[in-house]
C-alpha cells in the first residue's frame, strides 16, 4: 500500500495537487494523509511563551482547520470515489516544513504531493519558498504540481542526469513505480560540456541502464546548452508530462535550484516535477 502525504492550505492550488495525486495513483491501493499545518495569526514571543489555550486562539484555529479538512475529504469522496483509497485528515500546530518532515518519518510516507506557485505578483519565480524548502529538507520523494496544471497521464518522462550519482534502488524505485502504472517512456538526458564521461560516470550510466532494462527508455545527450535550456528545449520538443531529478548536493540539481539566483534559473516549469532525495528516511 502506498502512503501519500497531501499538504493543503485549502487553496484551489492545493486542491489541484490533491486531484493530481488521486488520479496518478488511481489504480494503486493508497492511504492519503490530508495535512494542514497552521499557526495562529497572532503569533509572537508572548504567544509562544504562554499557553495558547488561555487565549482561546489555538482551539479556534484548530477547529477551523479540522472543519476545512473534513470539507476537502468529503469533496474527495464525492468527486473521486475510489474503493482503493482511504483518507486520513491531520491538523497540526506547527510550521509546514517541520510537520511534513515529522509525518514523513512517523507514517513511512512514500510520496509528498503538493501544489506550487511563485510568490504573488512575481511570475519570474519558479517555485514558492515552501516548495523549495521541502525539496531541500524532506527525505522523501516530492511531486510538485504547477498551479492550474490539469492531470495528464505521464507517458513521457524526462530524467536529466550528469551521471555523478551512484544510483541505488531507492533512487529509482519511485520512477519505475510511476513508469509501470502508465507504461511510460523514460528520456534520460545528459548535458555535455565537451568532455568525455569519467570512468565513474560511465559506471553510474551502466548501473542506471541496468535498473531501467525492463522499462522503455531512451538516452539523449546534448551539448552547447546549459541545463535549464536543455530541459526547456527537450520538454517542448518531446511533450514531456513529468520531470524527474535526484537532489544530490554534488549534482547540477543543487546548482540549478539552490546556488543560482532565481533570475539565473531562466526557465519556467509548467509540468509536474518529481524530486527524489539523494538519501531518504527509508535508506
Amino acid at each position: 500500500m502506498k502512503k501519500i502525504l497531501l499538504p493543503t492550505d485549502f487553496s484551489e492550488n492545493s486542491w489541484n495537487s490533491i486531484t493530481y495525486a488521486l488520479q496518478l495513483f488511481k489504480s494503486e491501493t493508497c492511504k492519503f494523509y490530508l495535512l494542514n499545518a497552521y499557526t495562529p495569526v497572532v503569533y509572537h514571543v508572548e504567544y509562544v511563551l504562554v499557553n495558547p489555550a488561555q487565549y482561546g486562539l489555538g482551539d479556534a484555529v484548530r477547529e477551523n482547520a479540522l472543519k476545512q479538512l473534513d470539507h476537502f475529504k468529503t469533496r474527495i469522496t464525492a468527486e473521486y470515489k475510489n474503493p482503493k483509497h482511504t483518507i486520513e485528515t491531520m491538523a497540526a500546530f506547527n510550521t509546514l516544513i517541520s510537520e511534513i518532515k515529522d509525518v514523513v518519518e512517523k507514517k513511512d510516507i512514500d510520496y509528498v504531493v503538493m501544489g506550487t506557485k511563485g510568490a504573488t505578483g512575481a511570475k519570474e519565480i519558479l517555485f514558492g519558498s515552501n516548495t523549495v524548502h521541502v525539496f531541500k529538507n524532506v527525505k522523501c520523494p516530492v511531486i510538485a504540481i504547477p498551479d492550474g496544471f490539469g492531470f495528464e497521464k505521464p507517458h513521457e518522462i524526462l530524467f536529466p542526469t550528469d551521471y555523478e550519482i551512484n544510483y541505488k534502488e531507492y533512487h529509482l524505485k519511485p520512477i519505475i513505480d510511476i513508469v509501470s502504472l502508465f507504461n511510460a517512456r523514460i528520456n534520460v538526458l545528459n548535458v555535455s560540456y565537451g568532455y568525455d564521461l569519467s570512468e565513474a560516470q560511465k559506471t553510474h550510466k551502466k548501473i542506471l541502464e541496468s535498473y531501467f532494462k525492463s522499462e522503455t527508455f531512451l538516452s539523449h545527450s546534448v551539448s552547447n546548452q546549459n541545463v535549464s535550456e536543455a530541459i526547456t528545449n527537450f520538454q517542448i520538443k518531446s511533450k514531456i508530462n513529468l520531470l524527474i531529478m535526484i537532489s544530490n548536493k554534488r549534482s547540477f540539481f543543487e546548482n540549478l535550484f539552490f546556488k543560482n539566483t532565481i533570475n539565473q534559473i531562466g526557465f519556467h516549469l509548467n509540468i509536474p516535477f518529481l524530486v527524489i532525495p539523494a538519501k531518504t528516511v527509508k535508506t
